[in-house]
Parts: structure tokens; sequence; C-alpha cells
């Protein structure tokens, strides 16, 4: 995970081809108007197997999945803490997002979490702060 005051869009590529290793790159790239999209990049993608898709303008519900993810990561995340620089961002949305894939319980998910957890279900329960103690996960341990 990668944070920039000022994203180009060589950066804004090379944040794709990052998160695509192994060459899996997604059918799909999902953006809103930013210039950083623009006509280099989209044909970039389109030479690799992206369809670069554009979202309408000021139409927040074209692309929910993201908007609801930015949205719990402020109101969960960031708008509790004081952040100091970017190293300490990128060390915060790393944590946050290990937590909500692998740690936070989903309603969506019958309480469960996105990245399946084989979980034990004997021994005493533990509480492990995440965070620096903004959240908490409840563990069985042996």
């Amino acid at each position: 995970m990668n944070v920039t005051a000022n994203p180009t869009a060589a950066w804004v590529w090379r944040q794709l081809i990052e998160a695509t290793p192994w060459r899996q790159t997604p059918r799909h790239l999902l953006h809103d108007h930013d210039a950083v999209y623009g006509r280099d990049f989209r044909l970039r993608a389109g030479r690799i197997g992206i369809d670069a898709i554009v979202t309408p303008v000021a139409s927040p519900r074209a692309n929910a999945i993201v908007e609801r993810f930015l949205g719990t990561l402020r109101r969960e995340c960031l708008d509790h803490l004081i952040i100091l620089d970017e190293q300490h961002l990128r060390s915060v949305l790393v944590e946050f997002v290990r937590y909500y894939n692998l740690e936070r319980p989903h309603r969506t998910l019958r309480l469960e979490t996105p990245v399946p957890v084989l979980r034990s279900v004997e021994g005493a329960v533990q509480s492990r702060p995440v965070l620096g103690g903004l959240h908490h996960v409840y563990e069985r341990v042996a």
C-alpha cells in the first residue's frame, strides 16, 4: 500500500502494476475523471486487457463499494487519529486494511470477515488491541 500527496499518472500506473502481481490483471478498472486517468493511461490499460470504465460525474453510487469502504476507513480510523506524516499514514492504512479484511466482522457477511480465517473454538478469550487500542480483536488462546 502506498500513499502520496500528489499522484501522477505514472504513480497511479505503478500502483496498479504492484497491486496485480503475476499478471493477474483485473478485467475492469472503474475510475473517476481525474487527469491521471487520461488517454495514455486508458490506452496502456487496454494493452494489458483492462477495460477502463469512467464513472459518471458527481455519482458516488456508481462506485458504491469503494465509497462505502472509504467512509468506513474515515469513520472507524482516520477521524480518530492524528496522522504525523506519509510513513505514519501508510502504516495506519496497512494495519486498518489488514484488520478490515481479516478480523473485523461484517454484517453483510453474517459477521464473518471478507477473507475466511480459521478460528479456534476452545480456550480463554483474550483481547488484542488494533491501531493502538482504537479497535480490539477478541481471540481464543490455548
